[in-house]
């Protein structure tokens, strides 16, 4: 099981509106907060969003060695519309709109949003049988 994830972001800002929201939206709480940075908990798994000093640039490549996205299961595709809807009003902008909602397979139903900072999020409604 993972235990967490630790995301360094170039505006702690800037990365609290858009994943504070929508990890909110998920069901997360925020666990802890300091002037750098903020943890968001659910279950036994914590996301840390930090601005460090230690930054060597100011915009997420997603393309480069590292992290590409975080993908989040969701509760049925009625549920991936309502957040990709809202999304828009927090920073998250809809990637592959001309594939959407099956940009990753045909027989997946997911969104894929990008946030002003280059940071992608996965949202892959959860299939009847995944449900099971």
């Amino acid at each position: 099981m993972l235990h967490h994830v630790e995301i360094w972001v170039p505006d702690l800002d800037r990365a609290t509106a858009s994943f504070g929201w929508l990890l909110k939206a998920l069901g997360y709480t925020v666990v802890q907060s300091w002037s750098n940075g903020r943890s968001w908990r659910l279950g036994a798994t914590y996301l840390v969003f930090e601005q460090s000093k230690a930054l060597t640039a100011d915009h997420h490549d997603r393309c480069r060695p590292g992290l590409n996205h975080l993908a989040f299961h969701i509760d049925g595709p009625d549920t991936v519309e309502a957040l990709v809807s809202e999304a828009l009003q927090h920073g998250w902008c809809l990637m592959f709109p001309d594939r959407h909602p099956h940009a990753g397979a045909e027989h997946v139903y997911a969104a894929y949003l990008e946030n002003e900072d280059g940071f992608e999020v996965e949202l892959v409604a959860i299939s009847e049988s995944e449900a099971d």
